[in-house]
């Protein structure tokens, strides 16, 4: 009985759907899919380099030494969905898939939250980076229509002047703002007699959300840690997902619902989890950005 009234199938591949479509965060990190606890990188340490040599001399070998960087997989989110045994034959086809939905929604939004809770790993800029009178200052800038090219243009000096300008080419630089920073680009813009260059043909996600500006592709969220604004170069960043448990559901009958008892509840229990993990490399330091905002 209980798999005519809920299509347990349908439901994961619903939720699936969901946990697919274009994402913030997948458009900026560099995201990893794997079953291994760890994924191990490597990054050059040491470089070789030129050195003047003079005809018919011998010349001398440069060192190229490589450096292990390990993504460790090893935090996990839980979400766990109890279904009243009534509602459950209550529900439509369409009200399940709306659930399914749902849940696959309340996934990419939790690690939204999660990776924008990282700003502790990236570099500070602050009031005196915006003046150039300073490096990796926390001084927090108050975001207006005055400033805000200031802003977008002292990061990507900040960013060039490390050494980052291939990388921008190559990988993009971007800004994920607030909805009240938001708001002043948009007002920026409008005001300089351009309209918002529709990003969404390369990436899926609405013009609403996202568009480009001076070279930048800014994103909008509502899961900033408060006093932080993410930006910098694109794909910098790791983010690890296993992927046994990515996108999987559980159905329990009749589960324990209370923490105190192992008593059932008459009803469906829906599960899921995500495992996950972050990496910030040293030598890519200097492309995170916390931007630190009032």
């Amino acid at each position: 009985m209980a798999i005519t009234i809920w299509n347990h199938y349908d439901y994961v591949q619903k939720m699936r759907d969901r946990l697919n479509a274009p994402t913030t965060w997948k458009d900026v990190l560099d995201v990893k899919y794997s079953n291994n606890r760890s994924v191990i990188d490597a990054y050059a340490s040491t470089e070789p380099d030129y050195a003047a040599g003079t005809r018919g001399t011998a010349y001398a070998y440069s060192q190229f030494t490589l450096t292990a960087e390990t993504l460790t997989i090893d935090q996990v989110q839980q979400l766990a969905i109890f279904i009243d045994e009534a509602d459950r034959y209550q529900q439509s086809y369409v009200n399940q898939m709306n659930i399914a939905d749902y849940h696959g929604k309340k996934a990419v939004e939790k690690l939204e939250s999660l990776v924008l809770a990282q700003h502790a790993s990236w570099k500070d800029f602050g009031a005196t980076d915006l003046a150039n009178t300073g490096d990796d200052d926390t001084t927090a800038i108050t975001v207006s229509t005055s400033n805000i090219d200031d802003i977008i243009r002292a990061v990507k000096r900040k960013l060039y002047a490390n050494n980052g300008v291939e990388l921008a080419v190559e990988k993009g630089i971007f800004f994920v703002w607030r909805a009240e920073d938001f708001e002043m680009l948009e007002a920026f813009v409008q005001a300089n007699g351009f309209t918002e260059a529709d990003i969404s043909l390369k990436n899926g996600i609405p013009v609403q959300k996202a568009f480009r500006y001076m070279g930048v592709d800014h994103y909008l969220s509502n899961s900033h840690t408060a006093g932080h604004v993410f930006c910098g170069i694109k794909k910098m960043g790791l983010i690890g997902i296993l992927t046994g448990t990515w996108g999987q559901v559980k159905a329990i009958e009749d589960p324990p619902i209370s923490v105190t008892t192992n008593a059932p509840a008459s009803g469906l229990g829906l599960v899921s989890r995500i495992d996950f993990g972050f990496d910030w490399p040293a030598q890519r330091a200097e492309f995170f950005i916390d931007l630190n905002v009032s």
